[in-house]
């Protein structure tokens, strides 16, 4: 529903997609990792017009009303390709899912940079993913931006619907990855499921990993934390911008 609302979250999305034009100026793409293409392999896209996915039930009619029409970028494409060599398949079956258009909406409402999705390699370790992430920065000196879409804390299962705000557990672990992001510590979030708390906060990996591709691309960045803001009981929202030196 974040696609459809206008809050403090919405607007953390919208400053952030402005503060990043406004300093390093307009991305020549994006390259989105959302954690709704979790899959068995790492896959890239190399549609030149990626059907919007709505992978989402019993939502308002409205919210599948909503259209990003982001176009690919075969460039963008052929350089991942060239970067994780053997790593990396194309695969066109998915498109741009609500992990990544929800947010996009808010960040670049004019769908006029490109997007091309990798995915979340389900088969491989925390570890594994960062490395990847790793391999991937030289993108972002190409004028290329990486977003990872996901939560800190993602528990459906525990959801409170009555809840504005997070558990004890959820506020915990929220705190212990942020100052970790923060500090640099890579290792803590690497190895986030020997926290207290990771088995309620990640109960599935798939939410999580996205930060561990983007926390490897971005070793040594400065760091901007924004919507660091728990709901529902069992979701973290907490976003990081890293920041290159200009």
């Amino acid at each position: 529903m974040i696609a459809l609302e206008n809050n403090e979250i919405t607007k953390g999305m919208e400053d952030i997609g402005r503060y990043v034009v406004d300093h390093y100026g307009k991305p020549k793409a994006i390259l989105a990792i959302s954690a709704h293409w979790y899959t068995d392999g790492t896959y890239i896209q190399s549609a030149p017009q990626p059907r919007q996915i709505y992978d989402m039930y019993g939502f308002p009619e409205e919210l599948y009303a909503v259209k990003y029409p982001a176009r690919g970028d075969g460039e963008l494409t052929a350089r991942v390709q060239k970067i994780l060599g053997n790593q990396v398949s194309v695969n066109n079956d998915w498109g741009i899912d609500h992990g990544t258009w929800t947010v996009l909406v808010h960040m670049f409402p004019e769908a006029d940079i490109p997007v091309v999705q990798l995915s979340v390699n389900g088969r491989i370790s925390a570890a594994e993913s960062y490395k990847i992430g790793k391999q991937l920065d030289a993108l972002r000196n190409e004028g290329y931006l990486i977003l990872g879409s996901g939560n800190i804390v993602h528990n459906l299962m525990r959801v409170e619907w009555d809840n504005e705000g997070g558990t004890p557990m959820t506020l915990g672990f929220n705190k212990k990855i942020t100052d970790a992001v923060i500090s640099g510590d890579e290792d803590v979030v690497i190895h986030y499921d020997k926290l207290p708390d990771a088995a309620y906060a990640v109960p599935t990996p798939d939410h999580f990993l996205p930060l561990l591709y983007c926390l490897g691309a971005a070793e040594g960045d400065k760091v901007r934390v924004f919507n660091n803001v728990c709901n529902l009981g069992s979701m973290a929202m907490t976003g990081y911008l890293f920041e290159k030196d200009c």
